[in-house]
């Protein structure tokens, strides 16, 4: 079963999936869907739709050097059928696509270092200079935090200082403090219908 490449995103095309246009030079060309034989008639070029893998080759969003992208090249080469070359063929294929997913999500994790930090940036900034267009009571918030400095370890020290008072409080307290009893009030029931009460100290 041959596998071919659509010419203009570069997906897979199955047989009998998709549109071949040939060419009045006897070039043909194999497109995915329609989509891909429209812009083609358009002239469009791949390279500027961000939807194509050429877009993303050329943008550096896709792995282009890899060892593993040679093993899709197509082979024509015919071999005669045999049992064990087929089972180590279709090994090969599974640990080699296990490999490339492993790889593409190490380089998808690489190309996406930081990207939060720079978008929190961009962010910071695009408040900072439109400050105008925020209503009265984010401006006023904002101008607080710009203002507010306060030096962490200070806090951090005074609140050791009133956690180690409040617990020599409760220590003095519980020496000098004498166990008072406590009464509580049951009702009884009684055999005719009614109840009574009753003190009972704990």
């Amino acid at each position: 079963m041959r596998i071919e490449t659509c010419y203009f995103c570069s997906s897979p095309v199955y047989p009998s999936k998709g549109i071949t246009f040939v060419r009045n030079d006897a070039r043909a060309f194999r497109f995915c869907k329609s989509k891909c034989h429209k812009n083609f008639k358009m002239k469009r070029n791949p390279r500027k739709l961000a939807w194509t893998k050429s877009f993303r080759r050329a943008h550096g969003k896709e792995m282009t050097v890899d060892s593993t992208l040679a093993f899709a090249a197509r082979r024509n080469v015919p071999t005669r059928y045999n049992r064990d070359l087929v089972q180590t063929t279709l090994k090969a294929m599974g640990r080699v696509a296990e490999i490339r997913a492993k790889r593409e999500r190490a380089f998808y994790k690489a190309r996406m270092r930081g990207n939060k930090e720079r978008q929190r940036a961009d962010d910071r900034k695009l408040v900072e200079e439109n400050q105008h267009l925020l209503p009265p009571s984010e401006r006023w918030a904002v101008a607080q935090e710009e203002v507010m400095e306060v030096d962490v370890d200070a806090v951090k020290e005074k609140v050791a200082k009133r956690r180690k008072e409040i617990e020599e409080d409760e220590l003095s307290e519980e020496e000098v403090a004498v166990p008072k009893m406590k009464s509580k009030r049951k009702l009884k029931m009684k055999v005719g219908g009614g109840t009574e009460a009753m003190d009972v100290d704990e």
